[in-house]
């Protein structure tokens, strides 16, 4: 054949693989989620998941610096571990239409004499909002200080390897294909634009730098105009837990992701384009979900309890925090995230949610989910004496069937009161590393004997100059047979005592049947 002939047949078979992509083109079918504050300046935010579509063809997937290789070699096992479900989105993306850009920065010269390279250094070079730089570092005046601290990231274990490049091109398990673009610069943002690309699925590692500041990252790609997407499962962060906020490596990630969520971009997940809404999970993850849900004004539990998850469950906990509405009561936004949780920690007085709101702390139990309820938790989901406002549902007995309490009033404030450990139940895995010593706690002693005999006495308190004791912390099981607890105490005061810290968290991990350290061991952790 000469060669006119065979440059005919290339072009044909070209054209035919564009028309093929062209037909095969649609939608991109995407849950964002993104941070809301509660109120300007509280520091507290919802975390609201909203259904949209992009365009494929107008949407570009950008590969960050997924290396062969890595100095931290926990870093590189995680990125080879991810990279097989990455591939499968990639060619998801790809038959609908998107384009993909491969960029494993450093890395050009492997790449130098391939069509992916050369597709993108032909762009155009255009003018953005911003002058595109090489790295854009955080500024103080746009975004808050990274939640982990990176001073050593590397979570080796042992002797470390020096900081120097282990890499020289892309992990082989990402397929380049004809069509893919290849760069490390800000020709990718010149290659968006000559293709009328307006939507940027970000995808790679590491989220806390380089998916942030490179020239193709978060922060650039922002500010020069594109609407952007951090895929969440599929990235991960250069953390390290020895170092604050000393948490499990993978909740390190998700401060990572709520900070971009709250100050550059909405994330999605990987299942949204495979369309199997599965959400890729590391097989070091072995975390529990804990969702807190707070709604009440009294006790602050709003400021205490996130504060006391953190530091006492970011070892081993996923933790999801629901906070209710500022300005509708009985609104949670956010509060769907309870039907992934493993267990539910609910601090709520006298709120009547819509009704599907409430059903899905009805399917929790009847699921024989774990449930843990502080102070007014006793009286979470029904007023005093009248019914639900109009539209809006109750839950009026779930003390009795489902904490196996009988709350119906509380003592004086102005009295000072004392718990102790309950005879015989010293041994109780919940009281563990519990001083048995009778110690000081703070705001009313609830009245709520008698309790359902399903339940077990763990704590009593009482009252200086009443006569008898209350319980204050007692087990039961649910009427779907999941574990419950329940303490009346929670007084803002109380969590600066370390009898009433430890036994909050002792009865967390009881709850899911875990102790101090199951998640967070282990290669990759």
């Amino acid at each position: 054949m000469n060669p006119a002939g065979f440059l005919s047949l290339r072009v044909v078979a070209l054209l035919v693989f564009a028309f093929a992509a062209v037909a095969q083109a649609g939608s991109l079918n995407l849950n964002f989620r993104s941070q809301k504050e509660t109120e300007a300046g509280s520091g507290k935010y919802h975390a609201l998941s909203k259904p949209g579509k992009w365009d494929a063809k107008k949407t570009a997937i950008v590969v960050c610096d997924m290396w062969n290789d890595h100095y931290c070699r926990n870093a590189a096992h995680r990125v080879g571990e991810m990279a097989p479900r990455m591939n499968e989105v990639l060619n998801a993306a790809r038959k609908q239409g998107a384009l993909i850009i491969h960029c494993p920065s450093g890395c050009m010269k492997h790449y130098a004499d391939t069509p992916q390279r050369k597709l993108a250094q032909q762009a155009p070079k255009v003018k953005a909002k911003i002058e595109l730089q090489s790295w854009c570092y955080l500024d103080p005046k746009s975004e808050a200080p990274m939640p982990v601290k990176v001073d050593q990231p590397c979570d080796d274990i042992g002797k470390l390897r020096d900081r120097v490049r282990f890499f020289d091109r892309q992990i082989a398990t990402l397929e380049i294909k004809l069509g893919d673009a290849i760069t490390d610069s800000a020709e990718a943002y010149y290659l968006m634009k000559q293709r009328g690309i307006e939507n940027v699925i970000i995808m790679g590692v590491h989220v806390n730098m380089c998916v942030l500041g490179r020239p193709f990252g978060i922060r650039q790609m922002v500010q020069a105009g594109q609407n952007v997407a951090l895929m969440r499962d599929l990235t991960d962060a250069m953390y390290n837990p020895a170092e604050e906020p000393f948490v499990n490596h993978f909740t390190g990630n998700d401060l990572v992701f709520e900070h971009i969520e709250r100050h550059w971009c909405p994330t999605i997940t990987s299942g949204d384009v495979l369309g199997d809404g599965v959400i890729y999970r590391f097989s070091g993850d072995q975390r529990k979900h804990i969702a807190i849900v707070m709604a009440e004004r009294e006790y602050k539990t709003a400021d205490t309890l996130p504060k006391f998850a953190l530091k006492e469950l970011g070892k081993d906990f996923r933790i999801s925090l629901v906070f209710a509405d500022v300005k509708d009561r009985n609104q949670l936004p956010g509060v769907e995230v309870i039907q992934d949780a493993d267990v539910i920690l609910i601090s709520v007085r006298r709120r009547n949610l819509p009704q599907a709101h409430l059903d899905l702390f009805r399917q929790h139990v009847a699921a024989g989910k774990p449930l843990i309820g502080i102070r007014t938790a006793s009286h979470a989901f029904h007023q005093s004496k009248s019914g639900a406002p109009k539209g809006l549902a109750e839950w009026r007995d779930f003390d009795p069937s489902v904490l196996g309490g009988n709350y119906h009033g509380h003592h004086s404030s102005k009295l000072t009161t004392f718990a102790r450990t309950e005879k015989g139940a010293a041994n109780h895995p919940i009281l563990n590393d519990v001083s048995d010593r009778q110690f000081q706690t703070f705001g009313s002693l609830y009245e709520v004997s008698p309790l359902t005999k399903s339940t077990k006495v763990l704590m009593t308190g009482n009252s200086r100059g009443v006569n008898g004791r209350e319980p204050v912390a007692w087990t039961n099981t649910s009427p779907g047979g999941g574990k419950v607890f329940y303490t009346s105490l929670g007084h803002p005061y109380d969590f600066g005592i370390t009898a009433f810290r430890q036994m909050l968290r002792n009865a967390i991990y009881w709850s899911v049947d875990m102790k101090p350290g199951d998640a967070s061991g282990g290669c990759c952790q």
